[in-house]
């Protein structure tokens, strides 16, 4: 049963269990309340047939008294059963999905789109949270305490019980089979809600750029369209719900008339005596209202499917392991014939054979899509390669756990995510339990202390979201001093001086010459200028190597290397006068 439930509704083990406790205490709880109704029965039984009531007066106040005892009891139970736990679940289901998301390969992140993932943690865990808290212990325990009253109808007279229990299978049946129909009009409305949230969010991001352009109306418009095709779709979805959950409703009400019906046949043909008639038509009445709450509960557990199964995308999406430490034999970086794709049939990189080595520097240059960034990643197990070898130090990548792996690795992007935090914090990110002395030395050989030291509070500075504070050259040094920081024996940098002007990209490339000092370092760059000082380039074409050597020898090749000098030089004599 516990697997069962973690399978169904995507809980840990400790969630599976605790759901039973919530489905036994709200069987304890329907049972509880039934107990008035066996009280009332016992009360007009005396009064029908003229019994003392005032000599019973004790026995039937202690009676009320355990009644409401009993039912205070279950339903604080089914409280703490529900909703305490069902919290408690709800936090670790988002823990649990934010540690699997950190484990997964990049290549995950490429296929999904980020508001998507961020609605799986919040939004449909949100979901489940309701569901598990208001819908899924009562539906089930409902089901269970509606079975036993049943049984216990079917003990007095089984005709009556059988004219009073039929609509309840004939409804559950109904709603069961809409679970098709629900699950349609609950992916269309999801898809809505994703595309009007992807919306939003690229409106804030290219708002500028709208502006820019005296685009913004038409943006709107859009937008409009899409908030009212969310309105549309969730109409849709409440409609396509309510046709089957109202119809189901409607057939219970039909169950207090063939009871009655029944009752009177039966009465008369001296079957049943009048008590007997008057507790099935009791029963029944407080059968079928809480039925009709029940189908609701069902109607929405279909429906919860889908957020099941997003929520299982992650949790069923192999995670990459490895060993714990990483102690490899130096720190070459040798790629043997490593291939890679990002979908099937889609190869990125077919053959690639190269070895990087420690204290040397290697330029990875080439046309736009040949596989540069890839290698990159591939090295730092950013993604898995698909065939070959990718071994640091004589040890496969693949071997080792990826954040032990990344101790390994300084990495300085061109696109450079700093926080909305102090400098001092920004450059710590690159070691955590750095103290303030390390930070600020890792920022003067990054050459950001001329600049920090203009800021109106200094390290102590908040720079805003992602360093809105500071200019393109600003961010990229903090991103380097967070490099000096780690001190990581591999250095890749991804074209860390590609968007900047010409002193800025002097100062960084100043920085950047004391940090790759001793270490192994992967270059990845377009300007010519950037490799000139490689000790070894690797001309990257089409998923595989198409040259290698010093840039010296490429440029007496005459190959792709020489060509791609030789352009640049060209636009470099460009001017707009002629």
């Amino acid at each position: 049963m516990v697997k069962l439930l973690s399978d169904k509704f995507a809980l840990s083990g400790q969630g599976s269990k605790d759901m039973i406790k919530a489905i036994l205490a709200v069987v304890a709880q329907n049972i509880a309340l039934m107990f008035p109704v066996s009280l009332l029965y016992m009360f007009t039984g005396d009064f029908v047939n003229g019994a003392d009531l005032r000599g019973n007066a004790l026995i039937y106040a202690a009676g009320i008294v355990l009644c409401l005892g009993f039912i205070y009891f279950t339903s604080v139970l089914q409280y703490n059963t529900s909703f305490r736990a069902t919290y408690k679940e709800s936090a670790l289901m988002r823990i649990s999905l934010a540690e699997k998301l950190r484990k997964l390969p990049l290549s995950f992140f490429a296929k999904k789109d980020l508001s998507d993932l961020t609605g799986t943690i919040m939004s449909d865990v949100e979901t489940m949270e309701h569901s598990c808290s208001h819908m899924i212990p009562q539906f089930f325990g409902s089901i269970i305490s509606t079975f036993i009253i049943c049984a216990g109808l079917f003990f007095f007279n089984w005709k009556m019980a059988i004219a009073a229990v039929w609509p309840v299978p004939a409804a559950l049946i109904i709603v069961i089979t809409s679970k098709g129909v629900q699950n349609h009009f609950t992916r269309k409305q999801t898809k809505a809600k994703l595309e009007l949230n992807d919306g939003v969010q690229e409106f804030i991001e290219v708002s500028r750029d709208l502006k820019c352009n005296n685009a913004e109306e038409a943006y709107l418009k859009e937008l409009e369209e899409k908030v009212d095709m969310v309105e549309k779709r969730a109409i849709g979805s409440e409609l396509g719900t309510a046709l089957f959950v109202v119809s189901a409703q409607m057939l219970l009400k039909f169950g207090i008339g063939t009871v009655a019906l029944a009752g009177g046949v039966l009465l008369t043909a001296g079957e049943l005596n009048l008590m007997q008639f008057f507790c099935f038509l009791l029963v029944a009445s407080r059968l079928y209202e809480p039925m009709s709450g029940t189908l609701i509960n069902l109607a929405a557990i279909n429906s919860l499917q889908i957020n099941v199964d997003r929520m299982n995308v992650i949790n069923k999406t192999p995670a990459q392991e490895g060993l714990l430490k990483f102690n490899p034999k130096g720190y070459d970086i040798e790629f043997k014939h490593a291939g890679f794709s990002y979908e099937e049939d889609k190869s990125v990189l077919s053959d690639v054979s190269f070895t990087a080595r420690q204290g040397e520097v290697t330029a990875l240059v080439g046309p736009s899509g040949g596989g540069k960034t890839t290698v990159s990643r591939l090295a730092a197990r950013f993604w898995d390669y698909d065939r070959g070898e990718v071994k640091i130090g004589g040890v496969d990548v693949k071997d080792v756990d990826p954040e032990a792996l990344l101790s390994a690795f300084s990495i300085v992007f061109q696109d450079v995510t700093l926080f909305n935090n102090t400098v001092m914090e920004n450059i710590r990110v690159g070691k955590k339990d750095a103290t303030d002395e390390e930070v600020l030395r890792a920022a003067k050989l990054a050459n950001c202390d001329e600049f920090v030291r203009k800021l109106p509070k200094g390290y102590d500075t908040v720079i805003g979201e992602n360093g809105s504070e500071l200019s393109g050259g600003e961010r990229q040094r903090i991103s380097i001093a967070r490099a000096f920081l780690k001190d990581a024996p591999i250095i890749l940098l991804d074209e860390a001086t590609a968007s900047l002007d010409a002193e800025n990209e002097s100062r960084v490339q100043g920085a950047l010459s004391r940090l790759i000092k001793d270490k192994t370092v992967m270059v990845i760059a377009h300007r010519m200028r950037t490799v000139a000082g490689a000790n070894k380039v690797v001309v990257l074409d089409g998923g595989k190597v198409a040259e290698q050597g010093t840039p010296e020898e490429l440029l007496k090749s005459r190959g792709i290397f020489s060509r791609m000098a030789s352009l640049q030089t060209a636009g470099q004599n460009w001017s707009i006068a002629g």
